[in-house]
């Protein structure tokens, strides 16, 4: 049996046992369903799987997973309207009423309903995603999701959306699917954070008209002890500007997935991400950037802090069409092993099309600094707090791509609540 045969025969077992298509955007779930039964599930012979194992994304046995707190303890002091998830379902009567000025939030079966601007977006970005690269876990999301968010920015929200999940229960996966569409000059915060499922499956389509602007900062953890895996997909438009920012503590296997698009001229595109783990922690960080637009910027910007047997994953592609000139993509993927057992694993690429570029990608991984351990203990720093000390100013430059002081202080925040947990665990 070939690779693609053996992929199709999974998806079609998988599918077999599964629940119906939902009765709302059927034609385009008709057609995720088609595309699935078409590229199979992912297996370890897929390049972009080769160092991450997906059969606990897909396994049909059910994980058994402990509670988890709920993550609408993050970002408090911070004026947000919360969408609380419970099981992967929202719970509207939990929730904060749903009014921000500057944007509408809708259920997203109840906008697929209900508004058009949905229908046209749903399922799309990640449909355009699949190309060059097969990403059928998203297409397993379209095909099922019944449960999330539809966000329509058309001015600036004068506070930013926060999606908090909060997951006890082993007997179902947490499927969601939120759809984002930002006008022309918009802008729009989205905040999410906590567990959803024994297996999360998350998609995010944002699409950013000309002038518009998006920013996202997610915390998994740090009780993350899920296997998740999530799919950000974003269009940008002409002058737009997209920033995503993920910090990932604990946690059995999570791979986070970016794939964005700059089309207009001097778009910018920025990922970054922080993971901390120990022991089975498996975290996978997967992005592919697409520079069509003139003159525009991306930032790749990944930091993993890792031991006691973890691994942790950078695969990170820029890719510059023909005519993509004055393009300037930064890519770097670093990791601090803290001691001999931890691993990190990073493909980086660049393929370019265009004559008139700077693009640049870099990796490394190393131990702590002995030498600066050793200066900050002898200025009287006791050394787990030098420990500390060092590893976050090693995830500094990642933190540093959010925008917001406040928001950034609270990650950092959560980054030292990690370390001073590991220690207590010892």
């Amino acid at each position: 049996m070939s690779l693609l045969e053996a992929k199709r025969a999974a998806a079609a077992s998988y599918l077999a046992v599964g629940p119906a298509l939902p009765d709302t955007a059927t034609q385009t779930r008709k057609n995720a369903e088609g595309r699935l039964r078409d590229a199979g599930l992912p297996g370890r012979r897929d390049e972009y799987w080769k160092y991450t194992d997906p059969a606990r994304l897909v396994a049909p046995a059910p994980i058994d997973a402990p509670a988890v707190a709920a993550g609408d303890a993050f970002f408090d002091g911070i004026d947000r309207v919360r969408m609380i998830y419970r099981d992967g379902v929202f719970d509207g009567a939990a929730s904060d009423v749903a009014q921000v000025a500057g944007c509408t939030i809708t259920p997203l079966n109840d906008a697929l309903e209900s508004a058009a601007w949905t229908r046209d977006l749903y399922g799309v970005l990640e449909q355009r995603g699949q190309n060059p690269v097969s990403r059928a876990l998203a297409t397993l999301n379209t095909m099922m999701a019944t449960q999330g968010v539809a966000i329509h920015a058309t001015g600036s929200a004068d506070k930013p959306v926060h999606m908090v999940y909060d997951y006890k229960s082993n007997d179902s996966d947490a499927i969601l699917h939120h759809i984002v569409k930002v006008e022309s000059g918009a802008s729009l915060t989205i905040l999410e954070s906590g567990a959803s499922g024994a297996r999360a499956n998350h998609v995010l389509e944002v699409d950013i008209a000309d002038g518009g602007s998006f920013h996202h900062i997610r915390l998994q953890g740090p009780e993350h002890a899920r296997s998740t895996v999530t799919h950000v997909f974003a269009r940008l438009g002409a002058e737009s500007t997209f920033k995503s920012f993920t910090m990932t503590a604990n946690g059995v296997m999570t791979r986070n997935e970016v794939v964005i698009e700059l089309n207009g001229d001097n778009g910018i595109a920025h990922v970054a991400g922080a993971a901390l783990g120990a022991g089975d922690f498996h975290h996978d960080d997967t992005i592919f950037i697409t520079h069509a637009g003139q003159h525009c910027e991306s930032r790749q910007v990944f930091k993993k802090v890792l031991r006691d047997g973890a691994t942790g994953v950078f695969q990170g592609k820029i890719l510059v069409k023909n005519g993509a000139q004055k393009t300037d993509g930064y890519q770097i993927s670093q990791s601090l092993l803290l001691d001999e057992d931890a691993r990190f694993l990073a493909k980086p690429e660049l393929e370019i099309y265009a004559d008139d570029v700077a693009c640049s990608h870099g990796s490394t991984t190393g131990a702590i600094d002995e030498e600066a351990l050793f200066y900050l203990r002898s200025r009287g720093v006791p050394v787990d707090q030098a420990r500390d000390l060092m590893v976050l100013a090693f995830l500094a430059e990642a933190v540093a791509e959010i925008e917001d002081e406040t928001i950034a202080d609270s990650v950092q925040e959560q980054a030292s609540r990690w370390l001073v947990a590991g220690r207590a665990e010892k």
